[in-house]
């Protein structure tokens, strides 16, 4: 029996880039991409060389790779600044007066930096961690709210060569432990607090009941976003405002090694001990340099607006280090998409004249289940460009995208890639590549990607199966942080020298790469292997359907029984007739091997601060009828409690 992963969902709808876009994008052609791709897989080093002599070396590098699998090092010998290739090399030349961060506060707070600005802050910020003793390669960790600071932060970090650890900010006082303990950090730079959702999120008061336990840390920056009451224990906490203005606005950045540690961020360890994936300068920087100006067709009059959080990769590559790297202007919001309503990002996007926005396909269904109302209310014609990332995107959630926000004119580009791989892998190019609503197309240059079964041999069109990269890109992840054999193990152990993605994929005949959705995600169903995430895009597609999460049930004779989990569209009542319509729905666009065993109607859905589905979680529920596991993350607790209400009056029934 195969143990291939099979995809049914098939998609017809195929959409060019104009002849207007396509004339002035940087890349405007299949041919060209091609072209350059070949180079890039066949000649990475002559690739890679050009794209990297755009950036600022104070030495240049001796040799392009070093690969001994699975260890890699980019740009061998040379020296840089990470941060001085995001400021000062602006700051100081003719970009020196243009906006770098536009930022608004939850509460509609604005404030402009422009490069020169930046450039002051950043040094006066690297200045005060040079006071308070920290030095290259000590670990840092941020927990902050998205503002400025945040940026300013990491940049300084980058600047003196320590290495930050940012920690999103609606995780617990435990997240916080599990990381200070495994990264050994000796400072913390946090908040008073953040705002979501009009409430303030005790930013300090986790760091304080975190270092309870970690007693490891010496010293504690504390920003002033909300003015609440804060305690501050002297010779440890110091407040951001009183320190920057004892130090100089001038910094002299000093240069490191291409492979000098950058950061490491921590997934979310929802499960088992959270992984510290490291990064390193040269190599990540060139590769979020070059994805930003090739994907996202980046150019010198371009708003650009990122929508994730600093605390995630999205907000590392696509918000401080790749934008910044390209010099441009760039919109930071620091709080939820739905305060005061969810007309939010519309209003802002007509506000700023945003061309570039980059957000979620879980903030999409989210909107799409408010109603077309809120976007229908501001002008968006400003955008030229739009980008999903985080997860597959469903053909009806990117239709929906493509319409009412794109107005039909703006390409999307539909991105995967993941916290390892450090920068967007797999990407339609906007001015060459054919879209279709639920693939992410073709690979970036130097990207190697494949789908190969259980013993490595590669599959065949519309054959399911593991997606893999076989040759090293800068951008690359170097190590779990003190756990080398893990990082064996997790990423390296599956197939020789070919580093294992962890997801499921195919491709079609013309070489696009469809995700299916995480490996672990896989259902086993009667001796079918099922993706959730195509059963939840054909949930999805019916007209009623907001948002769905799918996800397995021991099942003595099948193995595994399907459940699902639904939102239905503002407005709209369900009952078990429709419950059967759902089910016979999946059966006809998928098969009724993928007709779910049970589905359940929930106006919401268990998710985290940042808008992800907690599968896992619903997995529990139907499982054991309770949740045992950590919940920390949970944006909406009470949303616990219902859906176990539901699945159990159901199962009684």
């Amino acid at each position: 029996m195969s143990r291939n992963i099979e995809s049914h969902l098939s998609e017809d709808r195929e959409f060019k880039p104009s002849k207007d876009f396509a004339r002035k994008a940087r890349i405007s052609s299949m041919a060209q991409y091609k072209r350059m791709h070949k180079e890039s897989i066949e000649k990475p080093h002559l690739f890679w060389a050009r794209e990297a002599k755009e950036l600022d070396w104070s030495k240049k590098w001796d040799k392009v790779l070093e690969w001994n699998a699975p260890d890699a090092k980019w740009f061998v010998g040379g020296k840089l600044n990470v941060c001085e290739n995001c400021v000062d090399r602006h700051a100081e030349g003719s970009r020196k007066n243009k906006a770098a961060i536009i930022w608004e506060g939850e509460l509609g707070e604005k404030r402009t930096l422009t490069y020169q600005q930046l450039q002051k802050e950043v040094s006066r910020f690297a200045n005060v961690l040079e006071s308070q003793g920290i030095k290259s390669k000590d670990r840092v960790i941020i927990y902050m709210p998205m503002t400025p600071e945040a940026s300013i932060a990491m940049l300084a970090c980058a600047r003196i060569g320590a290495v930050h650890s940012v920690i999103f900010g609606g995780f617990s006082a435990d997240s916080i432990v599990d990381r200070l303990e495994d990264s050994q950090a000796s400072a913390v730079i946090t908040a008073d607090g953040g705002y979501r959702r009009g409430k303030v999120v005790p930013l300090k008061e986790n760091v304080d009941a975190a270092l309870k336990k970690y007693k490891k840390c010496r010293t504690v920056i504390v920003h002033q976003r909300t003015g609440e009451k804060v305690s501050m224990k002297k010779g440890r906490d110091y407040w951001w405002h009183q320190e920057t203005e004892k130090v100089s606005s001038i910094h002299k950045a000093k240069a490191f090694d291409s492979e000098h540690p950058l950061f490491i961020l921590y997934t979310s360890g929802s499960t088992g001990k959270p992984k510290g994936i490291l990064h390193t300068s040269g190599g990540y920087l060139t590769g979020t340099y070059s994805t930003c100006k090739y994907i996202f067709d980046m150019n010198d009059d371009d708003v650009y607006w990122c929508t994730a959080d600093v605390g995630w990769i999205t907000g590392h590559s696509y918000i401080v280090y790749g934008p910044l790297a390209n010099g441009v202007t760039q919109v930071m919001y620091e709080g939820a998409p739905n305060y005061p309503d969810f007309g939010r990002f519309w209003k802002m996007i007509e506000e700023y004249g945003v061309t570039i926005f980059y957000t979620a396909p879980t903030a999409i269904r989210a909107f799409i289940k408010a109603g077309d109302q809120f976007p229908q209310k501001y002008d968006l014609s400003s955008l030229r460009l739009l980008g999903t990332v985080g997860e597959p995107i469903n053909p009806e959630a990117w239709m929906w995208f493509h319409d009412k926000i794109g107005g039909g004119r703006c390409p999307i580009v539909d991105t995967w890639w993941q916290t390892e791989t450090g920068a967007i892998m797999i990407s339609p190019l906007p001015g060459c590549t054919p879209t279709k609503p639920g693939t992410a197309t073709l690979p970036f240059f130097g990207v190697d990607a494949a789908i190969v079964d259980e013993n490595g041999k590669e599959c065949k069109a519309n054959e399911g199966g593991r997606l893999v990269i076989r040759k090293p890109w800068p951008s690359m992840l170097r190590n779990i942080y003190r756990d080398k054999a893990r990082f064996r193990k997790t990423y390296w152990s599956d197939y020789s020298g070919i580093y294992t993605a962890g997801d499921g994929a195919r491709t079609d005949k013309k070489g696009n790469f469809w995700i299916v959705g995480r490996l672990d995600d896989v259902l086993n169903v009667s001796g079918h292997r099922l993706g959730t995430a195509e059963i939840e895009s054909a949930l999805v597609a019916h007209p009623t359907v907001a948002e769905a999460a799918v996800v397995g049930k021991p099942h003595e004779i099948k193995g595994q029984a399907v459940i699902a989990f639904v939102s239905l569209k503002a407005g709209i009542q369900g009952d078990s007739s429709l419950e059967t319509e759902l089910r016979n729905h999946v059966g006809k666009i998928i098969g009724s091997i993928a007709k779910p065993d049970e589905v359940h109607l929930s106006p919401m859905l268990p998710k985290t601060r940042s808008g992800k589905i907690m599968r896992r979680l619903l997995k529990e529920i139907v499982t054991t009828g309770n949740i045992s596991g950590n919940i920390t993350t949970l944006d909406d607790p009470t949303v616990i409690k219902q859906l176990i209400k539901t699945v159990t009056k159901k199962s009684k029934s």
